[in-house]
């Protein structure tokens, strides 16, 4: 409900300003230029809905480049062209300020993520709760690859501290992201799923299953940052994109987009 009332205020946004372009008889600006984003696949569903607002205010188009946080980092350090990378976490963004490619001294905390189990509408386990991870019947529980996504290392770190990690261990499918790994419980190839709020709240997860989150104190926080690359011809428009998500505007929304305001 939430995301829906942010999607109706941005709709709002977008009506009001194509009702003024029209009042003054002037064409809707075009885009004047294309930004390249690098970013963590839990933000696929948050960029959906925030991207064409941008754009609509910018006159920026976004090319969003969508993967694990562990590859795009190696991408960028490897001189992957882009202009901004937004990780899931803190790690894989301090990596690119290590390797001396960012424009900034430290990767910059842009929001905070949660943890949630998700499975399909039609599965066995609803209604669902965090103690279905202990039944002895579990076939297939995905999460995201530990080793190259942050969510991933939050799912083992939430089934260890919790004492299901023995139960599940022998039955884990992990997916090289935490969209494929929603990928897989969303397509009925894995009955539950670790995943992120942000794609359990958008709409095709939201209308097709059911989520519960996982408490905040199982896992690592995931402090999600961001840094623009020092290479990129588009550095002022990048940071036009991250102050965009930084603004008090959108932070005060993200809530409703699963995720939590860094400020």
């Amino acid at each position: 409900m939430k995301q829906l009332a942010f999607i109706a205020f941005v709709f709002a946004a977008l009506c009001a300003s194509s009702s003024t372009a029209k009042a003054q008889a002037k064409p809707a600006p075009k885009p004047k230029t294309e930004l390249h984003v690098a970013s963590a696949a839990d933000m696929q569903p948050v960029f959906e809905v925030l991207a064409p607002y941008f754009e609509r205010k910018t006159g920026i188009h976004l090319v969003i480049n969508y993967g694990a946080s562990s590859v795009l980092s190696e991408q960028m350090i490897s001189g992957a062209p882009a202009d901004i990378f937004f990780s899931a976490d803190y790690v894989f963004a301090e990596r690119v300020v290590s390797s001396g490619m960012a424009d900034s001294t430290d990767a910059i905390p842009y929001a905070k993520g949660t943890l949630v189990l998700w499975t399909r509408k039609d599965s066995r386990f609803n209604p669902l709760h965090l103690e279905v991870l202990e039944r002895k019947d579990l076939k297939s529980v995905s999460i995201a690859n530990p080793d190259h996504a942050p969510y991933g290392r939050a799912a083992v770190s939430a089934l260890q501290k919790m004492k299901f990690y023995e139960n599940v261990a022998p039955h884990l499918v992990q997916g090289e992201s935490v969209a494929q790994a929603a990928q897989f419980a969303q397509t009925g190839n894995a009955e539950l799923a670790l995943i992120s709020e942000t794609i359990a709240t958008s709409p095709k997860f939201k209308n097709s299953g059911s989520f519960v989150l996982f408490p905040t104190y199982v896992y690592p926080e995931i402090r999600q940052c961001a840094v623009v690359l020092r290479s990129s011809p588009q550095r002022d428009n990048a940071h036009k994109l991250l102050d965009y998500i930084l603004s008090d505007e959108i932070q005060a929304h993200l809530a409703s987009l699963g995720l939590h305001p860094i400020k």
